[in-house]
């Protein structure tokens, strides 16, 4: 196998694994907790998503990285979290701002995983040790982003 072959697979191996957890063992223990609770376990994993800011470090991923893929993917990632971290606390203090500011968190993170995916297939970026954040990470991240875009549509206020 190609090495491309190899991170294809490995990409959609983790979707099958995560989608199997969340169907499993995630969606049946969080369906019946209400919305503002069912959410913040799924804001807590994206809460570290700070751990992008990897790509700025060259000594992980390498000298090559071109600054056009890792500059807006380490703070795309930065973002993210710290929106992640706000609709959180929003969500625990059942702030008005919670719902309004988690919806924002998803489009704007979901948006950057995808921007990343497609900039990293398009330049053909090699990212060192981070090799596990698209293979291992990413997967898991697009996954409970889909299942907060499905509890926000399917439990408005």
């Amino acid at each position: 196998m190609t090495a491309q072959q190899i991170f294809g697979l490995q990409v959609l191996l983790s979707f099958l694994v995560y989608g199997l957890v969340a169907r499993w063992y995630v969606m049946p223990r969080l369906a019946p907790r209400p919305l503002h609770a069912a959410l913040q376990p799924l804001l807590v994993l994206h809460a570290t998503r700070y751990v992008g800011m990897v790509f700025l470090v060259p000594t992980v991923v390498g000298p090559a990285l071109p600054a056009g893929f890792a500059v807006p993917a380490a703070y795309g990632d930065l973002l993210a979290a710290l929106l992640a971290l706000a609709a959180l606390v929003a969500l625990r203090a059942r702030a008005p701002i919670a719902l309004p500011l988690t919806w924002l968190f998803n489009v704007v993170g979901l948006l950057d995983l995808i921007n990343a995916f497609y900039q990293g297939l398009r330049n053909d970026v090699q990212l060192g040790a981070a090799y596990f954040i698209p293979t291992f990470a990413v997967p898991a991240l697009v996954i409970t982003h889909l299942m907060i875009f499905r509890m926000l549509v399917r439990h408005p206020r």
